[in-house]
């Protein structure tokens, strides 16, 4: 367990899916960064696969995110957030938690239509694009968010080549902002925070950073507006 943050501050659990520490360290200093009144605390699932690139390994890291949730809840978490951008069990982890459980996915889809008219996402494998599709739509936001691309860059290249994994980005949204007129771009993988940064200041692109649109919305919550 990682912890991070105030002491006697609203507790918010971030749990990522998969068995990759180092992901779970840097979503986790993301997420302190954008809400410094916040207590986080970071938690691996060590049971559920190296990385989530897809409908299987989705499937795979369900059962022990669960059992994690239930834990987190257990211990009275104020929040709990799904460090998984395809929103991975959101739905089933909503129904076993006494508190709000938020997907980067699906924080992210919020903070977008706010910020622009139109937006796209820009994740890192093509398998996931009709996942991240299905999510969108569901939640109301097609019209909002028309555009879903790969850039065709595995998970674990966001940890271990955050250079190739840039270029990789930046020339996909360069593409969408061609063809699509678009220059909001959500970044579909919660690795992703090794390059959000750059890739807004490389790029000129207004960029949104799952996690930390996550982190921003517990901090909404602990306000109770």
């Amino acid at each position: 367990m990682l912890a991070m943050g105030c002491c006697n501050a609203m507790a918010v659990y971030l749990i990522n899916p998969n068995s990759t520490k180092i992901m779970t360290e840097n979503a986790l200093h993301a997420a302190q960064a954008a809400a410094p009144d916040l207590e986080f605390i970071g938690w691996t699932s060590q049971d559920g696969p190296s990385v989530i690139e897809g409908p299987e390994d989705g499937a795979a890291s369900i059962p022990p995110l669960l059992i994690l949730v239930q834990k987190a809840s257990d211990a009275g978490a104020d929040a709990i957030i799904i460090a998984c951008f395809d929103d991975t069990g959101l739905k089933k982890a909503k129904e076993i938690a006494r508190c709000p459980v938020i997907g980067i996915g699906q924080a992210s889809y919020h903070m977008a239509s706010l910020l622009a008219e139109k937006s796209a996402v820009i994740t890192t494998v093509e398998a996931a694009v009709p996942i991240l599709q299905n999510n969108i739509s569901a939640l109301g936001f097609a019209d909002h968010i028309p555009v879903v691309e790969a850039a065709h860059i595995g998970v674990a290249e966001l940890e271990t080549d955050t250079e190739k994994a840039l270029q990789k980005f930046n020339a996909t949204a360069q593409n969408i902002q061609l063809t699509a007129k678009i220059n909001t771009f959500i970044l579909g993988c919660a690795g992703a925070v090794q390059i959000s940064s750059d890739f807004a200041l490389t790029g000129g692109f207004t960029a949104i950073d799952p996690v930390t649109a996550a982190a921003r919305l517990c901090r909404a919550i602990s306000t109770r507006l």
